[in-house]
């Protein structure tokens, strides 16, 4: 097996020292954008918590991509591997549209050189951005793809609010598609009865968006519920996968603006996730609402992490009982 390192410093971390064997992290396998890449997996950040804050929220989710990013890079990498590093789009002076159009552009940019983007956020709004910048890539054959919108949340965040705000994206993109007569297929699992208002439940069902509850999502479920994925993903043509992290338990995820009392289990949310990818639609993915400066011991960061590695990489190894 032969590692192709992005940079001079050693391999691994210091408590690698002296193992024999491969030592490789993510760190030691990323590297810069260059005009050359083509294909493959890539990180971007959405450094924003303007919409967390506009929707009165408990801000700092804009440290989220530098947090997971520091998490991800200790992870161990088992076969050859390249990452590409496209750094972060900020919103710093409360001009959250013109952030997400930044984003769009760049994603968009991504999509034509046929690379997979996972956006690191950074609070929900960055599903706005995501979803724009598909839609530029897809330009002319917007209104004939037939995308299907995976979100894993607690929220619909279809609110109506005075201006565009963390809890607004998914209706955002449901007006945008209205507008260029693409249809909006909104899938939403993990939604919290008590986390969403009557109002919400009764938009959600004039939208036509499909649902599943929290209390619906347990192990019991697990089979029934991977089935109906299956058929909505063979269904679409091309998939665009959103993880808001407060759809975990506070007890895995305490470090988000709004954290679970009940949530979606972990190993739930990481099948779903690898059912998608094994559908081989996945365009592109990104993962909400962590803030470290809510965070227990970097927990939420590192889960945050484990979800990206597989989103960049794919499951990895199998296990192996004798």
């Amino acid at each position: 097996m032969t590692f192709k390192k992005s940079e001079a410093a050693p391999a691994g971390l210091p408590g690698d020292q002296g193992e024999v064997g491969p030592v490789f992290r993510v760190k030691d396998v990323i590297r810069p954008l260059a005009s050359n890449i083509r294909g493959g997996s890539v990180l971007i950040g959405f450094a924003s918590d303007e919409g967390v804050r506009r929707n009165f929220g408990r801000v700092g989710a804009s440290q989220g991509p530098s947090a997971i990013r520091r998490a991800l890079e200790r992870l161990p990498v088992h076969h050859p591997v390249e990452i590409v590093e496209a750094g972060d789009i900020a919103c710093t002076d409360g001009d959250l549209s013109g952030a997400q159009e930044r984003l769009a552009d760049a994603v968009a940019t991504l999509l034509d050189r046929d690379m997979r983007p996972v956006i690191l956020g950074g609070g929900h709004e960055v599903a706005y951005g995501s979803f724009l910048g598909l839609a530029k890539h897809l330009s002319g054959r917007l209104a004939t793809t037939n995308i299907l919108v995976v979100n894993l949340d607690a929220h619909f965040d279809l609110r109506l609010a005075p201006v565009p705000n963390s809890g607004t994206p998914f209706r955002q993109i449901a007006e945008f598609c209205s507008a260029h007569g693409t249809a909006f297929n909104y899938l939403c699992l993990g939604i919290s009865e008590l986390s969403n208002t009557t109002a919400l439940f009764e938009r959600a069902r004039q939208l036509g968006v499909e649902y599943r509850l929290d209390e619906e999502m347990r192990p019991t479920d697990s089979a029934e519920l991977r089935a109906r994925l299956a058929q909505k993903l063979m269904a679409a043509d091309t998939v665009y996968l959103s993880i808001d992290l407060d759809v975990l338990p506070a007890s895995v995820a305490p470090g988000v603006s709004a954290p679970a009392a009940s949530g979606v289990a972990l190993e739930i949310i990481e099948d779903l996730v690898d059912d998608v990818i094994s559908s081989g639609k996945l365009a592109l993915s990104d993962i909400a609402e962590l803030n470290p400066v809510l965070d227990r011991d970097d927990q939420t960061a590192r889960v945050a992490a484990r979800l990206a590695y597989r989103l960049l990489l794919g499951r990895g190894r199998k296990s192996i009982i004798r």
